[in-house]
This record gives structure tokens, C-alpha cells and sequence, in this order.
């Protein structure tokens, strides 16, 4: 894959805070889309984003919609926001959400990490946000690599022809 100005991509370093159903799936599909390019891939989990690799939590990931104003629901009608203080509807949300993505054939959070670290991708957690947050290794699931700082991912994302994208 090449750039206009014929500079290829060979790394893409994904740096994953947000737990929301909508951040965690750009980011899964990003570096899905670089695995299946033969790009080199790296995707870090930090913050809320430890929720996607979370065992207890990757399956439970809902939309924000509170505060929300993009959200659109299937179909394209775009939700208000004050709707979101309704109890039940952030499940709902979600559900829809899902149920739309099954429709599309978009694999499950796990599914999808399989696809990437089956590529040759490597899944990172945040060690600041795993300590922050008190998790710890055997909390998270089996397609994570490692357990790295700031710098140790910096230095797994070096190199000619890297990029860092920070969804």
C-alpha cells in the first residue's frame, strides 16, 4: 500500500482509550483492514479502552449516548440526546447496534481479535491504566501480547514508515 507520494506504510501503531461499541470497533477495524494489507500492527489498549480486552467486560460494550449528538440510530435517524437520560435506553442503543453490525457480518469483539492476531497483529494493554484501574494479567483475554508502558509501546511503534493513529 502506498501513499500518493509513494512513502509505504509498513507499521500501523493503534492507541485505543475509549470502551464505547463505536471506538472500540474503528479501531478493531483499522487494524484488521492493516493486517489483511500486510501492514505490520500494533494496537494498545489504554483507559477505558482496557474494557475491549477486559475478559469479564469485552462482551458488554455499550454506545455513549448521552452527550452524543452524532448518534444516529439504523436507518440514519438521528437519536436526541435528551432521549439518552431515558432508563434502559443506553442497552437499547447497544443493542440495536449490535444487532445491526450481526446483520453486516462484522465479527464479535473476540472474533475480530482473532482475525488480527491469527494476521500477525500484536494487542497491547496499558500498564498506567491496568494499574489505575486494578486489573491484572489474567483479567485480560488470551490475544494480548503484553503488558507495556507508554515507552515500551513507542518503541514497538518505531521505525521507516510508521504511523501512529489514535482513535
Amino acid at each position: 500500500m502506498n501513499t500518493e507520494n509513494n512513502y509505504p506504510i509498513k507499521k500501523v501503531n493503534i492507541i485505543c482509550a475509549k470502551g464505547a461499541i463505536e471506538d472500540v470497533y474503528a479501531t478493531l477495524v483499522m487494524g484488521n483492514g492493516a493486517v489483511m494489507e500486510g501492514i505490520e500492527t500494533n494496537i494498545f489498549f489504554t483507559f477505558f479502552g482496557l474494557d475491549a480486552i477486559v475478559k469479564t467486560r469485552m462482551n458488554k460494550l455499550h454506545t455513549a449516548v448521552v452527550g452524543n449528538s452524532a448518534l444516529r440510530l439504523p436507518g440514519g435517524l438521528r437519536m436526541p440526546t435528551l432521549l439518552g437520560i431515558i432508563p434502559g435506553m443506553e442497552s437499547f442503543i447497544s443493542w440495536m447496534m449490535m444487532r445491526e453490525m450481526e446483520k453486516l457480518d462484522i465479527p464479535p469483539v473476540g472474533e475480530f481479535m482473532d482475525l488480527i492476531t491469527a494476521g500477525g497483529g500484536k494487542i497491547y494493554a496499558c500498564k498506567l491504566a491496568m494499574d489505575m484501574f486494578k486489573f491484572k494479567p489474567e483479567d485480560l483475554c488470551e490475544h494480548v501480547s503484553g503488558v507495556l508502558t507508554i515507552g515500551e509501546f513507542y518503541a514497538h511503534a518505531g521505525g521507516e514508515g510508521s504511523q501512529i493513529i489514535f482513535t
